[in-house]
Formats: C-alpha cells, structure tokens, sequence
C-alpha cells in the first residue's frame, strides 16, 4: 500500500487537514464514550433484573415456607386469610400474578381468580414437583417466571404444591428508559464539549503550519531569499531544513542559469566580435593585397569554425538535459573495441603534440550502453589530455571490470589543474587556462557534456590532478543499464 488515498470528490474538491484531525479527534473521544455509556446502561440494566428476580425468589420463598409451616395445602387448614392476602400483596407489589397449583395439577388459588380448578401441567410446574426450582426473564414479553415448591408440613420431602409466579419487568424498564435518555443527553454535552475542545486543539497545532504555509506562499511569489524557519514540532523542523536546503539549490540553479546565459552571451559574441573586427578592417582598406585578403578571411573562416563549434556543444548539452530513458540507445557494446576505436581516431593528434597514447585492457568487458554517447565522453577525455599536455608527454587510457561496474581512467602527464579549480571543471564554460583554451580551440563544455553522458548511465566520475604533474579522471558506469525511473522505484 502505497498511502492512504481519499475518495475522488475529496480529492476533486480538496479536504483541509483541520477537518479531518478534528473529526479523528472526535471520533476517537466520541466512539469509546459512546461504546462506555452503553456498556454501562446495559451493565446497569442487568444488575437491575438479577437484583429484581433474586428479590422475587426470595419473597416467594418466605411466602412458601410459611404456607409448608402453616399447613397450607392441608384440607383442615382454616387460617388461610392472612397467607392469601400477603400472596395478593406480593403479586400487586411485582405488578404480577401468583397461581398455586396441588398434586393433581390443579390450580387451587390464583391472584386474578381466572384460572382456579383448572389443569395447570406445564413443564416448569412438573420440575418443580420433581425437585427442580426454575426461574426465567422472558426478554420480549419483559416478565419474570419464577416456580416454588411448597412442602407437607410433617413430611419435609414431600411436595404438596408448587408456586408459579409471574412479575412484570416494566416498571424496571421504564426506569432504564430514563437512565438511557439521561445518559444520551450526557454523550452529546460531552460530544459538544469534545468537538469544541478538538477545534481549539487542532486550531493550535495547525498553528505553525499555517506560518510555514505563509512562509512558502511568499517564496511561491518569487522571494527565493526568504528564510522559511519554523521549529515549533520536530516535523515542521525538519520540513523547514528540507525546503530551506531546496530553496539553496534553487537559489544555486538560479545563479547557475544567469551565469551560463551570461557565458553563452559571452561565448557567442567574441567571435563575431572577431569576424566584426576583421571585417571591417578589410572595409577600411583600398587596394589591398590579395594576401591579407586571404589572411583575414582564414581568421574569419577560423571565427565562424569556432561559433560553429559553441553552438553543436551548446546543442549537445540541450539534448542531454531533455534525454530520457526513451531516448537512450541502449545495446551491448564491446568496451575494448570502443576504446581502440576511439584511441585509433586520436593518434593523429597525440602525433602532432609529439603525446604517447596507449591502452591497457585488463579483460574483456562488455556493458550495456549507449555507444555514441559513451564514444563522445571518452572521446572528449582522451582529446583534453592529449591537448593539455607536454611536449613528449603520454596519455594512458585503462579498462577494468568487476561484476557490476566497468571502470576506465584516462590519465595523462599534462599540465595539471590547480587545486581550487579541481571543483568546477565540471562546470559549462570553464576554463583553467582560457588563453590556453582559445588557442587549442576548447569551449568549456566538453567536460559537463561528458559528466551529463555518465550521470545519464547511472554512472560516476571523479577527478585527480597535481598541478604541472598531470590529470587522472576515472569513471565507473554500470555493466547492466537500468532507467532512471526504475532505478529510483
């Protein structure tokens, strides 16, 4: 799972994160409270319906030992007034109905005198004669049943009669319908409470991401100084130093971006400053000869050679930044081929420079890369260090591999880079040696074209120089090519 995702309208329409901590808030404090305050209503209720049947068990039991005492259900027995008007008492102070029924099934009294000399042979009343008190709630018709056996007086064994009491749970019931109305009423002062303190909550929290937010609306409007500051949370902290280190890398780019159109301006106009020059220079001479003719126009073929050459790079460079994995040409390349190839088109000019070119291939490599890109980094490697050299100097090109990078070094015995310049030869348009640049016919940008080219293989290169001792660049490019996309799932 990659992230909880809102319903389409939600995310349609945007949902504020206030609401949706508030409404977590309340839901967290409102659902316990709730499932509380049901538990405790139910709990209440069943303490209320045992309390109430024990009760009811025990007032008929005290009814059934003085009927057992008193004889009750002897033919002889003439004091049955009192034990009937306490039955009646008993089945009006329980809202509820007592029959007493003898041996023979029969019932002998009943409270609502309905039912007296009738058969009375029910399954809880033939249990009881057997031995088996019952007692029950019946939860839809909200009543209790209750059976007492009522012993011979002289013969404590023997079962003369058994009770069936019923009582009606009503009343019990309308006191819990209040106690749930009341306690209804206690949920929502509380859910009211707990809404209001959750705003004023969330109200406070969201405070410094408000100011952070305000902080960003004014970089959002082009202030790329403004320092975005905000430590009221280790979060908020550290988003702070996230966009504070992205804005530094936007305020670099910016820098960058004024800096390179400024060297491209630069780059562009010296040489038809040149051209502009030696034109008209030409102009304003009569009848010159026909070899400074011939002189000035070769500066001027060498000027427009030289534009031609800052425009391709500049070119090149735009393609590098747009390339994706798309426009890769990826395929299975022979290094060492590559690498003579690239060293055989060289010679001429190692030759000229009087430079010693060699190759040293440890093994066989091949890797999965784009041939003409991987040509044109080494190739613009090679061609530096054979320009930047000594007279009788050597350039030494190695190749390497383990199981998942190949490595080549180009190193040289040139002239060296100064060490505060080490960090910025990467860098479009610069030059250690600008006179010296001009004069082999350098742009600036072959380096930061070859960097782009390894950085688009998912490769590295650094960079090693003693002044006036030599250069050592290194690369490290993967063997297996893996897209950008992939690599960063």
């Amino acid at each position: 799972m990659k992230g909880l995702r809102w319903p389409e309208p939600l995310r349609s329409y945007g949902i504020s994160m206030k609401v949706v901590l508030a409404a977590l808030m309340i839901l967290f404090g409102a659902i316990p409270l709730l499932i509380q305050c049901q538990v405790m209503v139910g709990s209440f209720r069943q303490a209320q319906l045992e309390t109430r049947g024990i009760e009811l068990q025990n007032q008929c039991m005290i009814l059934s030992n003085k009927m057992t005492r008193a004889g009750y259900m002897e033919a002889e027995f003439s004091g049955a007034a009192s034990i009937d008007t306490e039955m009646q008492t008993i089945a009006d102070a329980y809202n509820g109905r007592i029959v007493l029924v003898n041996q023979n099934y029969r019932v002998i009294k009943d409270t609502f005198n309905l039912s007296v000399g009738r058969f009375y042979p029910s399954e809880e009343v033939i249990r009881c004669f057997r031995g088996e008190n019952s007692g029950s709630y019946n939860r839809q018709q909200q009543y209790f049943s209750q059976t007492i056996p009522v012993y011979n007086r002289n013969q404590d064994t023997v079962i003369d009669g058994v009770l069936v009491i019923t009582a009606s749970a009503e009343n019990i019931i309308s006191m819990m319908d209040g106690v749930r109305g009341k306690a209804e009423f206690f949920v929502m002062v509380a859910v009211v409470v707990l809404a209001v303190a959750a705003m004023g909550a969330v109200f406070l929290f969201m405070e410094p991401i408000r100011r952070l937010q305000r902080s960003l609306d004014q970089v959002a409007q082009g202030d790329l100084e403004a320092d975005i500051r905000e430590d009221s949370y280790r979060e908020t902290r550290r988003l702070s130093a996230a966009v504070n280190k992205s804005l530094s890398k936007l305020r670099a780019v910016d820098q960058s971006r004024q800096e390179f159109v400024s060297n491209v301006s630069h780059e562009l106009k010296t040489p038809i400053t040149s051209i502009r020059v030696l034109a008209d220079s030409l102009m304003g001479m009569e009848d010159a000869p026909i070899e400074l003719y011939r002189e000035f126009m070769a500066d001027i073929s060498d000027e427009i050679d030289r534009e031609t050459k800052i425009i391709d790079d500049l070119l090149t460079l735009v393609k590098m930044d747009k390339s994706a994995a798309s426009q890769m040409n990826i395929s299975q390349v022979n290094v060492n081929a590559l690498l003579e190839l690239i060293l055989k088109r060289l010679r001429p000019i190692a030759k000229r420079g009087n430079v010693e070119l060699t190759l040293e291939s440890m093994r066989e490599v091949t890797a999965d890369v784009d041939e003409t890109k991987m040509s044109l980094a080494i190739t613009n490697l090679v061609e530096n260090a054979i320009k930047y050299n000594v007279n009788s100097g050597w350039v030494r090109v190695t190749l390497d591999a383990d199981h998942k990078y190949f490595y080549v070094k180009v190193a040289d015995s040139g002239i060296g880079i100064p060490e505060e310049d080490v960090d910025h030869i990467f860098d479009r348009f610069f030059r250690v040696d600008k006179a010296r640049s001009r004069e082999v016919g350098g742009t600036g940008l072959g380096l930061a074209i070859t960097k782009s080219i390894v950085q688009m293989h998912g490769g590295v290169i650094d960079v090693e120089s003693i002044l006036g001792e030599g250069t050592t660049f290194a690369m490290r490019i993967p063997l297996n090519y893996i897209p950008r996309q992939e690599a960063r799932a």
